[in-house]
C-alpha cells in the first residue's frame, strides 16, 4: 500500500474517531439541558452498540486478521492470543479503576431529575473528587475505542464507518452518565458539560498515538494483531459495559432487540 493511500485512510479514520469522541457531549447536553429523558431510547442505542461491535469483531476483524497471516503456519493461534490479549488490557484497565469511580458504575437518571427539581448539588470535595475521578476514568476507557477506528480504517474504509458509529452510539449515554456526577461535583452545568465533553476526546488521542507510535512499523503480522487485540477490546467493552449500562434503566427486552437490529444491520450493510 502507498505512503499517499495511507496517509488519506489515516487521515479519514481520525476524523472519524474525532467525530465519535464528541458525541459525548451530545449525551452531556442531553442529561444538562432536556428536561426529559427517554430511557428507553438510551437503552435500543446501547444494545445497538453492542450488537454492531460484536458483529464487527467476529464477523469482520477477526476474519481480516487471520486473512493477513495466510500461509503463517500458527495464523490462527496468533490471532487467537491477540484477541484475548485485547479482552485482558480491556479488563486491566477495570481493575486499575477503583469501583466507585469506575464507569460501569452508572449514574441513574432520576438522580439528574432530582436536581432539576430541587435545585440541590452536593458540592463538597469528596463528591467532586469522585466525579473528577469517573470522568477520568471514562476518558482512559476511550482510549482504546480510537485506536479500534483507525486501525479498522487501515484494511477497510466501512469497517472504520461502523466501527466509529457504533462508538459515537454508545458515546451519547455515556456522556449523561459523565455529567450527571459532574454537575453533582460542581454544582455548574457549563462546567460539567465542557469536562463531559473532553472525555471523548480521549478517542482522537487514542487514534493519534496509533497513527504517530504505530506508522513506522506497520506490516502485515502487526496489523493482524491490532485488528484481533482491537476485536478483543471491543467484545469486552459490549459485555462490560454497554449492556449492563443498557439493562440499568430495567428495560431488558429492549436492550435485547437493540442487540439483534445491531447485527441485522451490520449484515446488511457490510
Amino acid at each position: 500500500m502507498s505512503d499517499a493511500w495511507m496517509s488519506q485512510e489515516l487521515l479519514v479514520g481520525g476524523v472519524l474517531s474525532l467525530l465519535a469522541g464528541l458525541c459525548t457531549g451530545i449525551g452531556a447536553a442531553v442529561a444538562l439541558f432536556v428536561r426529559r429523558t427517554d430511557t428507553k431510547i438510551l437503552t435500543f442505542a446501547l444494545g445497538s452498540s453492542a450488537g454492531v461491535m460484536v458483529y464487527i469483531s467476529f464477523m469482520e476483524l477477526m476474519p481480516t486478521a487471520t486473512d493477513m497471516l495466510e500461509g503463517h503456519n500458527a495464523a490462527k493461534w496468533i490471532t487467537i492470543a491477540a484477541f484475548f490479549g485485547g479482552m485482558l488490557m480491556a479488563a486491566l484497565i477495570d481493575r486499575l479503576i477503583p469501583e466507585d469511580e469506575n464507569p460501569h458504575e452508572v449514574h441513574d437518571l432520576s438522580e439528574m431529575d432530582s436536581i432539576r427539581k430541587t435545585g440541590q448539588f452536593s458540592g463538597n470535595s469528596q463528591v467532586r473528587r469522585s466525579a473528577f475521578l469517573f470522568a477520568a476514568a471514562i476518558a482512559i476507557h476511550n482510549f482504546p475505542e480510537g485506536i479500534a477506528t483507525v486501525a479498522a480504517a487501515f484494511d477497510n474504509m466501512e469497517i472504520a464507518a461502523s466501527v466509529a458509529l457504533a462508538v459515537a452510539i454508545h458515546n451519547i449515554p455515556e456522556g449523561i452518565a459523565v455529567a450527571v456526577p459532574l454537575l453533582y461535583g460542581t454544582g455548574q452545568r457549563g462546567k460539567a458539560f465542557r469536562l463531559a465533553t473532553l472525555t471523548g476526546l480521549a478517542e482522537p488521542l487514542g487514534a493519534l498515538v496509533c497513527m504517530l507510535v504505530l506508522m513506522p512499523f506497520l506490516s502485515p503480522m502487526l496489523l493482524s494483531i491490532l485488528f484481533a487485540g482491537v476485536a478483543g477490546i471491543m467484545v469486552y467493552i459490549s459485555f462490560d459495559e454497554l449492556l449492563p449500562m443498557a439493562e440499568r434503566w430495567g428495560h431488558h427486552h429492549i436492550s435485547i432487540y437493540g442487540v439483534t437490529a445491531g447485527m441485522l444491520i451490520m449484515a446488511l450493510v457490510l
